[in-house]
């Protein structure tokens, strides 16, 4: 299994600027590749990053809850995302939450409404009507899956103001956000996983 430049000892209590640069190499190291792929939306690309190698990593999945953690706008009661990119991100944020007594609640958002019983479009505990939720992402291009949890989210009755990602494309995603009136943190742009990943090899 893929190791950080810090020891797992030191990722609960390590500076976050060291933090953040062990999460950029951990990223470049089994999330970041450069060649010849085809995206999902068809698009050709010359590289390929799957954040789910870093959130599903125990290691990488900590660093990332402490990362996020730390960038939520007070006030924020809740965290919530898009299934299936956004699940073990907004799991590791809440139970590192807990630990630093900043108590969050997970939600999960479903592209479609549940088949049976309650019909929901989101799992985890119901919370008070005005509650404030962050949008969570892994990697975020056009920005379109973030917008659908958003709109679930404040059909729910809650006020969504802040989307926050492990990694930016830089694919129109920040400017659609905008024009929504939307607040967008990544933790890292795709030119600084390049950056990065070109002095490692």
């Amino acid at each position: 299994m893929p190791t950080s430049a810090l020891a797992l000892t030191d990722l609960p209590t390590a500076n976050l600027d060291n933090l953040r640069q062990a999460l950029l190499d951990l990223l470049c190291e089994v999330a970041y590749k450069e060649g010849d792929f085809t995206l999902s939306s068809g698009k050709k690309s010359d590289y390929y990053i799957n954040g789910k190698q870093v959130t599903l990593h125990a290691e990488g999945g900590l660093m990332v809850a402490r990362l996020l953690l730390n960038m939520l706008p007070a006030g924020t009661v809740g965290v919530g995302g898009l299934t299936l990119g956004a699940d073990p991100m907004v799991s590791a944020i809440s139970v590192v939450g807990a630990y630093e007594n900043q108590p969050v609640t997970p939600l999960i958002i479903r592209k479609e409404a549940k088949g049976h019983g309650t019909r929901a479009y989101i799992e985890g505990p119901t919370l008070p009507e005005g509650s404030v939720i962050a949008i969570i992402e892994d990697v975020v291009t056009t920005g379109a899956s973030a917008l659908k949890a958003v709109e679930r989210l404040r059909d729910a009755g809650y006020v969504v103001n802040d989307i926050f990602a492990l990694v930016d494309r830089q694919q129109g995603g920040e400017e659609l956000y905008a024009k929504e009136g939307l607040n967008f943190k990544p933790i890292f742009t795709i030119e600084e996983v390049k950056t990065n990943w070109r002095a490692q090899n």
